[in-house]
């Protein structure tokens, strides 16, 4: 693959390091608002071009505008593209239209019209067009470098290409939460775009999402299924607050935590004298979320008899306190939450049957953290930014290696796991990077050689590694289009998921 995807570089292993940085800097960048234009620098830099223009397209009305441009010595991009649409430039329509790159190696003697590019005193000589899509496969913007020598720009093409996307889609959703930041103030009730809180890009959490997205306003009683360790209460939490019950209370309570007694008298409470210790009345769990949300976490570890009243109130909507002689209305919406399978333990009578349907009226399966690829980052640094600010420490930094080991580990113990593990990194870590020591996980057995040789390797193999996964999450796991984007043969791009490790799962899109 290093062969195929930088082999026509003439220092594939220095470009690779090149690439890496840009890729780190544009991640870690504090001032979002500039990515477009640290996008564009980057690009120009790797190719050795002097000119760079990054376009970004609405998807609804098909406009394109400039938005960052690197030329030495040129006024930056503002107000003067701000209200110009270049869909129609023959050259960047070519681009649009055919979905595909346009790379020429004599400008002056191309068909395609380059008379938008700024005026300079020589020609402009070599160039590449490359349309950017999104994960859903439309284009949402296109970068353009151009070079007034005579340069063979073929082989920066699929780099390029991705590291111009991960910008902009970086740029979108720092641009997504300033509109969200706003929106909130105008209106509570407006439910969070996108991820809804939750940190993740794969398509498990995207489709977790999209599950959320459809139940939030409707009135159904949601099961999440997972391992222990997914994040079930994080889920929970996030439909209430994108719900119209934001401003109620959110109560949860583990089913497994109190014996039966206990348990039933914190959920439906009691009134003075139905127990001996009732010295007044105590509203229960139902009462204290009426108009919010009740989480009843562990729904697997419910005592039977407890389950009869719990199908009572999700079918009438009423409670009946210990020792009170009616019942009376609540209104609160109710999530249960296990780890456990239901269906097996209904079928082996641990659970009743009727209430086990109507708690699975909307089951929502989250994913198992092994199954969520580049989730793991994701997750990890903001883990570390969280334990850095609660122990008023300076943001830390993470060597690959330590990236390398998170990667290639299983989590058992999922997000929760990963959580502890970082907070425990952290406070180990005095120097200002996270090593693999901190993080106290085997090492894979390639990461163990130290030689310098195998270091780039490692290093090359990590820059690889997040092409093939973006790019087949890009193409929704399609490995014939992944392929063919990167011009590869298909059996060239099976050969290197296996290589490195790509789980099958990530190669569906699931990464």
């Amino acid at each position: 693959m290093m062969d195929t995807l930088f082999g026509h570089l003439p220092q594939p292993l220095a470009y690779a390091e090149r690439l890496l940085g840009w890729y780190a800097r544009l991640g870690a960048d504090s001032d979002a608002s500039m990515l477009p234009q640290l996008c564009v620098t980057a690009v120009a830099q790797l190719s050795d071009c002097e000119l760079c223009q990054l376009y970004e397209r609405d998807e609804t009305t098909g406009r394109l505008w400039l938005i960052a441009q690197h030329l030495p010595c040129s006024t930056p991009v503002g107000e003067r593209a701000a209200d110009e649409d270049f869909q129609n430039e023959p050259l960047l329509h070519y681009v649009l239209n055919q979905r595909c790159a346009l790379i020429l190696d004599d400008v002056c003697g191309s068909v395609h019209d380059s008379g938008f590019l700024p005026a300079t005193t020589t020609p402009w000589r070599s160039l590449s067009c490359l349309p950017l899509f999104n994960r859903h496969n439309v284009i949402c913007g296109v970068v353009l470098y151009a070079s007034a020598h005579a340069v063979c720009l073929q082989g920066y093409a699929a780099s390029v290409a991705q590291l111009a996307g991960f910008a902009l889609s970086q740029w979108g959703r720092w641009r997504s939460v300033q509109r969200g930041a706003c929106t909130t103030v105008r209106q509570r009730n407006t439910p969070v775009a996108g991820g809804y809180g939750l940190i993740g890009s794969s398509t498990a959490m995207e489709a977790t999402c999209r599950l959320i997205d459809k139940v939030l306003r409707a009135p159904f009683t949601v099961l999440l299924r997972g391992e222990t360790g997914t994040g079930k209460e994080v889920v929970a939490r996030a439909i209430h607050n994108a719900g119209p019950r934001s401003a109620r209370p959110f109560v949860v309570q583990n089913c497994a935590a109190f014996p039966e007694g206990l348990l039933e008298s914190e959920l439906f409470g009691y009134r003075k004298g139905a127990f001996t210790g009732a010295e007044r009345n105590h509203a229960g769990l139902f009462d204290a979320a009426q108009g919010g949300t009740l989480l009843l976490d562990e729904i697997g570890d419910m005592p039977l008899s407890l389950q009869a009243k719990l199908l009572r109130v999700l079918q009438e909507g009423e409670v009946r306190p210990l020792g009170a002689s009616a019942s009376h209305k609540v209104d609160v919406r109710i999530i249960a939450a296990t780890h456990r399978d239901l269906a097996a333990m209904v079928a082996q009578g641990q659970f009743r049957e009727d209430l086990y349907y109507r708690l699975a009226q909307f089951p929502i399966e989250l994913p198992a953290l092994r199954d969520r690829g580049a989730d793991v980052l994701l997750l990890a640094r903001h883990f570390a930014e969280q334990a850095c600010s609660s122990l008023e420490k300076p943001t830390l930094s993470w060597s690959g290696a330590a990236l390398d080991q998170l990667s290639s580990h299983g989590f058992p113990g999922n997000v929760r796991e990963l959580k502890c593990l970082v907070e425990r990194a952290v406070l180990m870590c005095d120097d200002g990077v996270i090593l693999p020591e901190h993080l106290s996980l085997s090492p894979a057995p390639e990461l163990a050689n130290a030689a310098a040789e195998s270091t780039l390797r490692q290093r090359l193999e990590r820059v690889e590694r997040v092409f093939l996964i973006d790019c087949l999450h890009k193409n929704r796991g399609n490995r014939t289009r992944t392929a063919r984007e990167l011009g590869v043969a298909r059996r060239t791009l099976l050969y290197r998921l296996a290589r490195l490790n790509i789980p099958v799962g990530d190669a569906r899109g699931e990464c």
